[in-house]
């Protein structure tokens, strides 16, 4: 497994938005991996894009016939960028086995799940397995699936049963017993104030962007938390979270006065709160802040809406729980996340998803590794679902 896992590192597989060439090597190297494993050949679906290798970014779909449900596996096959290489101890793209760990970029995320979703169908299939079995391999996850997971369930939306037990292992915890069955909404959006630029020995006689934009953000930051008090205690924290991250003004220097200033809120919204009531609550917090000679603007920059939770009591959830009680002896937690996977486009389209794995949380980071225990263990969970009656 750790070798398959190697050999998948070594092809990098970059979005052109990286200024990579996508995933078509990639997806071609994992067609040999599926051949010499003995699995049947995928059916590739591939999204147009002149900017990757061979115009295109290709999607991969495994299928072993059975019955249904179906267990349905969904994994990525892009990475991010290295990002700064003087703090890798590695070449990201040449993997190296330490102490029991697999280092290399996509190791973990998302490399540890697509690796153990191919030995848990091949086991699966050994031990006389009567479910269907349905593995993707996906591009584009990582700027947002819109020539990945997005591009099939809009072209070609025939290849996702929808009674099928969809498992996204993306996500975790050091244990393996988080079992996510919610993701909030996620919302982007952008401050800005326009004054009168002046320098700044003469105050007077400009409009200074940066100080009503600070008034501005405490005026919206008061207003979305008192607005929007609503609490579901299946997320950490439950509560909406309405944060100011970036902020930047048009003065290059101390002695002037800027006339333009802008922030961005991070926003993590709970299931039932829409993006425009948000927008609409900052715009309201606003009013009345700007002097004279002042201008405002708040503007969405990027939404997710906040797709239908899996019920707990979904198969899917009853069926991860039972193998991690029979393997791990440990009872899963049930929770949402405030972080997005791509499971909640599944669960926008009515799908029970769950995301779950047992991982470090080394994703993005320098010298990501993947635990080669856990690339077994999460194997054999995800084997006990597929042999699930």
């Amino acid at each position: 497994m750790a070798r398959t896992l190697a050999r998948l590192i070594s092809v990098p597989a970059l979005s052109p938005d990286y200024g990579g060439d996508g995933e078509l090597e990639k997806a071609e190297v994992l067609t040999g991996i599926l051949e010499d494993m003995g699995l049947p050949r995928p059916r590739r679906y591939d999204a147009p894009d002149g900017r990757a290798k061979g115009g295109v970014r290709p999607n991969l779909v495994v299928e072993l016939p059975g019955s249904d449900p179906a267990l349905a596996i969904l994994t990525h096959l892009d990475v991010v960028p290295p990002g700064d290489l003087s703090a890798w101890e590695t070449d990201p793209f040449k993997p190296v086995i330490r102490e029991g760990r697999l280092f290399g970029r996509g190791s973990e995320d998302n490399g540890q799940g697509l690796v153990a979703s191919l030995f848990a169908a091949k086991a699966a299939a050994e031990l006389g397995a009567d479910r269907r079995i349905i593995l993707y391999f996906v591009s584009d996850e990582e700027r947002g699936s819109g020539y990945g997971l997005r591009f099939l369930l809009k072209e070609h939306p025939e290849i996702f049963p929808g009674d099928a037990h969809y498992l996204v292992p993306d996500a975790g915890n050091r244990r393996g017993d988080l079992v996510e069955v919610a993701e909030k909404g996620v919302l982007w959006f952008r401050v800005r104030v326009k004054g009168r630029q002046v320098h700044a020995s003469v105050p007077h006689k400009g409009v200074n962007a940066l100080r009503i934009l600070a008034r501005v953000l405490d005026s919206v930051d008061g207003e979305l938390h008192s607005r929007f008090p609503e609490r579901d205690e299946l997320f950490r924290p439950p509560t909406s979270t309405f944060e100011p991250t970036v902020s930047s003004s048009s003065s290059d220097a101390p002695n002037i006065v800027p006339g333009e200033a802008e922030a961005i809120f991070d926003c993590r919204l709970l299931p039932g709160l829409g993006g425009e009531e948000v927008l609409e609550a900052a715009r309201e917090a606003a009013r009345g802040l700007l002097p004279e000679g002042a201008s405002l603007e708040v503007e969405e920059v990027n939404y997710i809406p906040a797709a239908p939770k899996t019920p707990p009591d979904s198969p899917v959830v009853v069926s991860l729980l039972r193998a991690l009680r029979e393997l791990r002896g440990i009872e899963g937690r049930v929770a949402g996340i405030g972080g997005s996977t791509f499971a909640s486009f599944l669960r926008a389209e009515g799908m029970h998803a769950v995301v779950w794995s047992t991982i470090d949380e080394m994703a993005h980071q320098p010298n990501e590794y993947c635990v080669i225990e856990n690339l077994v263990a999460d194997s054999m969970v995800m084997a006990h679902m597929a042999m699930q009656s």
